[in-house]
């Protein structure tokens, strides 16, 4: 397994250039909220629904990612921990829109992603995605690592 440093570095090599910096801090958590916004759509067992509404498919992902991340780095899976459950209540709150949660995730997901493609076409560089899907997870840990070396943290 790739350690927190080689992951957050092979990222940074296609994010260099300041206005592709930037399009990543205003679209990564807009996307990551849309992909929890799809997931809480997604119908989950009765059984689990009837227990509470945050057992559901989204909060279970998020779950996921921070085991993940506590495999990289302790320090920014921590860091990544409230910004997912203010993401994850985001999400809850806008199930109480008069449209479909799916729906208002498909437009932000668009959105961000073109977002995301023009500061890649700037950049002149493709996603880091394309190489390794992994990619994924690490644009958030990225930006978090990013935050953490101007505060002087260690991660």
């Amino acid at each position: 397994m790739r350690t927190v440093t080689e992951w957050l570095g092979e990222y940074g090599d296609s994010h260099q250039n300041p206005t592709n910096k930037l399009l990543h801090w205003i679209c990564v958590p807009p996307i990551v909220l849309s992909v929890m916004g799809l997931l809480w759509s997604t119908p989950v067992p009765a059984m689990f629904s009837a227990v509470s509404p945050w057992l559901n498919w989204a909060t279970f992902a998020v779950a996921a990612a921070l085991i993940y991340y506590l495999a990289l780095s302790p320090a920014l899976a921590l860091g990544l921990l409230p910004v997912f459950a203010a993401l994850l209540a985001i999400t809850r709150l806008l199930t109480g829109l008069p449209w479909p949660l799916w729906l208002t995730s498909i437009v932000i997901f668009v959105i961000a992603w073109i977002g995301q493609f023009i500061g890649h076409a700037v950049e002149g560089k493709r996603p880091s995605f394309f190489k390794d899907i992994q990619f994924l997870l690490i644009g958030p840990l990225w930006l978090l690592a990013s935050a953490y070396r101007r505060l002087g943290a260690r991660y």
